[in-house]
């Protein structure tokens, strides 16, 4: 019996129809772990699945590996859903993914883990790029759902702690396909306006997949490339999203983002009254000191004034010039006195003191020369002789001596 000669082509698509058909292998799931992966710059991914036995081809088109959460990679263990086909080209069997799963985490998990090792290598959340939330905004950019309860939550608690401030609401959707890129938009176009002083993005609570657009790359680098500190406000209190890792401030819900951008009015007040009983007592603290000063300086402005000065040396030359006075009135008292005893001592010795106590003195006429000793006189010689009161012209009849005993003797 002969059996009908195929061509390669003929058995090959002759193989390919009896896979396609089986419906086992039309419908299949796989558990292996990947390597040899490539993500080819078309889209698609290529692979080998393999466990400790056996490997087959992989091979994951583009329409459907954009639907990934994560990226696959050399090691990963996995569970992927399609079926499998021969390739005609090189006559080998292989799997062609439809769908894929982390075998042990889930999807969503690994990609997110997958990002924020990604972001973390870079620098995305390292507290250097931080900005410091600021204590007293003006104008502050909320970035959620138009539609949301945290909106309302936000508003309520911005205008009932801190009234003054304005507020601009960014409308976006806060989950499905479009949300990531317009939650990056809306922050991008809040950095253009430059009366922001801060931004909030989040939106209420939910599961993960919803939570998923502040997971998304694009608003991590928006947020990051944010001029305007950003603060992240998603989901409750437990829930911890990319956009918390890479703003400057995570805060657990929308409510409390609203409570730690602006400050409180009330404490605000209290403060203000505080500080204005502060600054009146320092004031009156400082008014009194002052005065003091005042009061001192005016005391040594008194004492340094030059008409002060002035008089208190007037005063003093006043003073001096008195003491010189009496000084020298005593100096003439006693130069008085002392003339006075000299006065009475010269005329005490005075000559004519003497002859008016009834002596006289004797001179020779033609010459005035006093007689002192009767030596100096002989008989015959015309001498003058002064009394008290005139002068005695006499001739000299005889000279007797005698001395101051009394005893006389001839002259000659």
């Amino acid at each position: 019996m002969f059996i009908k000669v195929l061509t390669v082509s003929q058995i090959t698509n002759y193989i390919k129809r009896i896979l396609t058909s089986d419906v086992i292998l039309n419908r299949v799931s796989v558990k292996g772990e990947i390597s040899n992966f490539k993500h080819h710059y078309s889209g698609h991914l290529y692979f080998t699945l393999k466990d400790d036995n056996a490997r087959i081809k992989c091979v994951m088109f583009k329409s459907s590996a954009i639907n990934l959460k994560f990226e696959p990679e050399d090691g990963m263990s996995v569970i992927v859903n399609g079926s499998v086909s021969l390739y005609e080209r090189d006559g080998q069997y292989q799997l062609y993914v439809d769908n894929m799963q982390p075998d042990g985490l889930g999807a969503l998990y690994m990609a997110f883990e997958q990002l924020k090792r990604k972001l973390e290598s870079e620098g995305i959340f390292d507290k250097e790029h931080k900005i410091p939330i600021p204590k007293y905004p003006s104008k502050i950019g909320v970035v959620t759902s138009s539609a949301g309860a945290a909106l309302r939550d936000i508003l309520n608690i911005i205008s009932r702690r801190y009234p003054i401030v304005d507020v601009l609401v960014y409308p976006v959707l806060v989950q499905g396909e479009e949300a990531p890129g317009q939650i990056a938009s809306a922050i991008y176009d809040l950095n253009k306006m430059d009366d922001i002083d801060v931004i909030i993005v989040g939106r209420g609570g939910g599961s993960i997949e919803e939570l998923w657009a502040f997971n998304e790359e694009c608003v991590a680098r928006a947020i990051y490339d944010s001029k305007i500190p950003v603060i992240s406000a998603v989901g409750h209190e437990t829930d911890f999203t990319i956009s918390d890792f890479a703003a400057d401030l995570r805060a657990p819900t929308p409510s409390a983002a609203a409570e730690l951008c602006v400050p409180d009015k009330k404490s605000l007040i209290y403060k203000l009254n505080s500080c204005f009983d502060s600054l009146i007592s320092l004031m009156a603290y400082n008014i009194k000191n002052k005065k003091y000063d005042y009061e001192q300086q005016k005391k040594l402005l008194y004492t340094l004034n030059p008409i002060l000065q002035i008089n208190q040396k007037r005063q003093y030359l006043d003073s001096m010039y008195q003491r010189l006075v009496s000084l020298m009135k005593y100096k003439l008292d006693m130069k008085r006195e002392t003339i006075k005893k000299c006065s009475l001592n010269l005329d005490n010795l005075s000559p004519l003191s003497i002859i008016s106590r009834g002596y006289a003195i004797a001179y020779m006429s033609d010459s005035n020369t006093i007689i002192d000793d009767v030596k100096r006189v002989k008989k015959g010689d015309n001498i003058d002789v002064l009394v008290n009161n005139g002068t005695l012209s006499c001739n000299v009849k005889d000279v007797t001596e005698e001395d101051i005993y009394g005893k006389k003797g001839k002259g000659k």
